[in-house]
Parts: C-alpha cells; structure tokens; sequence
C-alpha cells in the first residue's frame, strides 16, 4: 500500500524556535517524498492543529491517512494523547482509513546523528580531552513512564560504548529524576577532564535553553571541570527519514512499541492503577492557542458549591444547635460537617483542631497536593463532583501489591504500610486522611517525629476500641504538623471524608470568589 497521506504530529510550544523547527524538519521530510500528501498539526499552543492538518490532507483527496508521533520515545503523549486525537478523527471521517506510526525510538539513523552532534561540541571546544578521559551525561525530557526514562539509560549506554566515553550518567530537564542540577553536580563529583552534556531533544525551546543555562552556570561553579555542551537533533535529513520509515511502519501494521512493559496494558511496579487507563487527550484547553487570530481562553468558570436543598436545610438546623461565634469560620463549616456527619452536635466538644489545620487543608487542596486515605471507604465519600472540578487527585495504597509485600515482610498492617509507601511516594505534598486504622495513625506519627515528615495536614479520625484512643492521644501531640482529631472511640471513615469535603468546598468557593472578582 503506498496510496496513502502522512499527518506529522509534534507536541507544540510557547517558544517560536521549537516551532520553526519543526516545520524545518516538515519541509525535509517533503523534499524526501514529494509526491505524497504530508501535512502537520500540533497537539497545543500552535496551528494547525492535528484535527485541521488532518482535514486538509483529507481535502486533499486522502483517504489512507498514518499519523506519526513527532516524539522521541512512547510517553504519555504517543501512548495516550495522539491516540485519543486519532479516536476523535475515525469519528469525524468514517470513510476514511486511520493508521498510527510508532514514536521515533532508538533508531540507529538518530544514534548516527547524536554522534555527529557530541562531535560538533567536541570540535567547537577547541581543546582535545579523550574521550576515556570524558564523562557524557545525557539529558532526558523527562516523562512519568518509567519506560521511557529508560531508554533514556539505554541510549546513553549505546553513545558510551559505542563511541569510548569513560562512563556516562543521566538526568532529566524535568518530571523525572534525578534533575538536571542534581546530575550535573553528580557528573563533576565523578573527577572526569570533560563532561559534555548531550540534551536528547528534538527542537531547540525551552528545554534546549535550560540546559544550556545550566551547564554554563556548572561551568563556573565547577571550574576545575569542562564542560560542553552538544546541541539538539533539529531538523535533520536523517530524522526526517526516521519519520517516513515510522509512517511506512504505521500503513503496514507494523509500528511497534515495547508494549511488554507499557503501563497502559500491563501492571508494572508502582503503576500498577494506571493499567487500561482510558485514553484522553489532555491538551484541549491550549489547543492552537498561539494561532493566528487566538487569543487566551477565558479564565475556566468555578462555580460556588450548591448543596442539596435538604443539605443546606440541615446545615440551617445545625447553626442552631450551639453558639459558633467563637470558632473560626473555616473551622465551623469542617466542624458543621462532621456535626452532619456524625448526628450529633455533642461530638464538637471532643474535636481536637490544631491552630489554622483547615486552612491549611484548603491551601494544600488549592495547590493541588495528593489526598492520601488509608481505606478505600475515606476516597468513597469524598464528593466526586468536587472532585472533578478541582482536579483533586487521591490515593490509596492498602490494596496494592506492594503495600501487600511490605505488609508481610516488615509486619505492618496494610493500612499502616500504605501510608509508609506515602511517605516514600509524595514527601510533603499531600494530605492524610485516616478514618479506619489506628495503626495508620501510629504509622504517621512515627514518620512525623523519627523520619521528619511534614504533610500539610492530618486527619487521624478512625473508629473503633483497640488503639483508637491511644493513637488519636498520639496525634494531638504532634506538634509539627496541622492535624484534625478527636478523643475517644467514635469516628469512622465519613468523618474524615466529611473533613476533606469541607477543605474542598471552601477551596471551591474561593475559586469561585476569585473568577468573579477578576
């Protein structure tokens, strides 16, 4: 089959560099094969976009079209973003036949070009360091598939060996780690002549001139040391010819990706929630919006928090029940919940609010930190349509493989161990909300004080009679972290979705005050 249209797909950026770039590489690649219909789009910022260049290859008479990832390796944006593109397109066109080509990969063209790269840096320098005497230190986008960080390792393997460099070392320009500080402090640490510094990027932007601005500033920091740095890909004659084959590959059914440890298909350590995730294009909201004629989007619309008719009767009902004039405001709507929650308006005089702990909550919801539950109870009553409109990611590890092994091995429970893997997955940026195990309460604590864990808050409200009242004693001593508990037995987990339901509201509201305001 050689009938068919070519759809270049590149990511898009804010910086024009990148993008005349890649429109460099569009017109190499045509030169190439200038008999076949070949349009490109960008999944944000610039224009066309995939869905227009996808229709002016159709209105120019295509009806085999293969869109091609303009990325380096299989992340998120080749494995769910374009997908959901082209899902979009077979709807749009039915008559018309879609294919998908693979990311560009480790094809040995693009090694050919990073050597001719790192020898252009090596040339420039002027001075002549061998090459055993040289650390190369590849630097990587960066993406959240560890699948890809990793042909970032085996791409700086292949450059070391195969072109004699006395060891090699990576990092990442962003969301992966290490950092690009961190591995340019590791790289002088190693004692090297030289270390020349390889960005594994296509186009130069924002990223290329990170690099560049922090290599300078590791050539003065460190200036005992060497330091070059090789330029990006570009738009090269041999990457243009990786992007044919790709398509070729793409009509012939035969693109492939390493789907053996891809997380979208199979459960691979610490992703494991993540397998058959749906794929959505997370890009609609900057779509072309550097075009042409485009100007921002208005700011996104929160609206305030609207409760039910009989919520809001109740929560009438409960304004009544106590004086609440000397309690904070933030605090009373947290404390009307859990009065809602609980039936009671007796229970407030055994809550344990440490000084600013809910506005601390409503801070963190804000910045967008993870709420972490010890059961999957606290995450089922959160409200889903605050949820959803915050953007308000929650976690749970008490049924995960992992938090099973390290429950076995070390003898914690798995709530506790859930909140051990916590600490190790998120650091600071979370919030913990308990309301089932008291050991998960013992568990944060010992973390708090002996490993100097710092949530931005604490909800410890389990229910029940063993350890209960002691680890709730336990938080209210815990000084270092804003926390929200009670004493005695009662509690239970809708007491401390209740909590976080109030945090996300009164977030909500603010955000609603804010658009308004503006």
């Amino acid at each position: 089959m050689d009938d068919y249209a070519v759809v270049l797909a590149a990511h898009g950026s804010r910086d024009p560099a990148s993008q005349a770039q890649f429109e460099q590489l569009v017109a190499e690649v045509k030169a190439l094969d200038p008999g076949r219909i070949i349009t490109h789009g960008f999944l944000e910022f610039n224009t066309p976009t995939l869905d227009e260049a996808a229709r002016s290859a159709v209105a120019a008479g295509a009806r085999n079209i293969v869109m091609v990832p303009g990325v380096l390796l299989a992340a998120t944006h080749a494995k769910n973003d374009l997908p959901s593109e082209l899902n979009a397109l077979r709807r749009e066109f039915p008559d018309v036949t879609f294919h998908y080509g693979a990311a560009m990969d480790l094809h040995p063209l693009l090694l050919e070009v990073c050597r001719e790269r790192l020898i252009e840096a090596e040339t420039a320098a002027g001075t002549e360091v061998r090459r055993d005497r040289t650390l190369l230190l590849v630097v990587g986008r960066g993406t959240t598939d560890p699948d890809a960080n990793g042909d970032i390792h085996k791409l700086a393997r292949f450059l070391e060996e195969g072109l004699g460099y006395g060891a090699s070392q990576v990092c990442y320009s962003g969301t992966a780690r290490p950092d690009l500080p961190t591995g340019l402090a590791r790289a002088a640490a190693m004692g090297f002549e030289r270390v020349i510094v390889f960005p594994y990027l296509l186009f130069d932007g924002v990223l290329a001139r990170r690099v560049r601005d922090a290599v300078a500033a590791a050539a003065q920091r460190w200036s005992g040391t060497e330091f070059l740095t090789a330029s990006h890909l570009g738009p090269h004659r041999k990457v243009a010819q990786v992007f044919l084959e790709r398509s070729r590959e793409g009509v012939q059914g035969q693109g492939h990706m390493n789907c053996s440890l891809c997380k979208y298909r199979v459960q691979v350590i610490g992703y494991e929630a993540q397998q058959g995730q749906a794929q959505v294009s997370h890009h609609g909201a900057v779509r072309g919006l550097l075009g042409a004629g485009n100007t921002p989007a208005e700011p996104k619309t929160v609206p305030h928090y609207v409760p039910h008719p009989i919520e809001q009767q109740s929560f009438e009902i409960i304004e009544t029940l106590r004086d609440w004039s000397k309690v904070a405001a933030s605090d009373r709507y947290a404390m009307q919940r859990l009065v809602h929650t609980a039936g009671d308006p007796g229970i407030v005089e055994d809550l344990s609010f440490s000084p600013g702990a809910v506005e601390a909550g409503i801070q963190a919801i804000l910045r967008g930190l993870t709420v972490v539950t010890d059961v999957t109870m606290v995450h089922s009553g959160l409200k889903r349509e605050v949820l959803g409109r915050l953007g308000v990611q929650v976690w749970c590890g008490v049924h995960d493989a992992e938090t099973h092994l390290l429950s076995s091995q070390t003898g914690l429970t798995r709530s506790a161990a859930g909140i051990r893997r916590a600490y190790e997955k998120f650091g600071n940026d979370c919030v913990v909300a308990i309301g089932d195990a008291p050991t998960a309460i013992f568990e944060t604590v010992r973390l708090i004080r002996e490993r100097h864990w710092r949530p931005a808050l604490v909800i410890g409200l389990p229910v029940g009679f063993v350890g209960t009242h002691e680890s709730k004693a336990a938080l209210r001593t815990c000084l270092s972290v804003p926390r929200i508990t009670n004493s005695g037995y009662r509690g239970g987990s809708p007491w401390a979705s209740s909590v976080v339901n109030a945090c996300m509201i009164q977030a909500q509201n603010r955000l609603a005050d804010l658009v308004r305001d503006q």
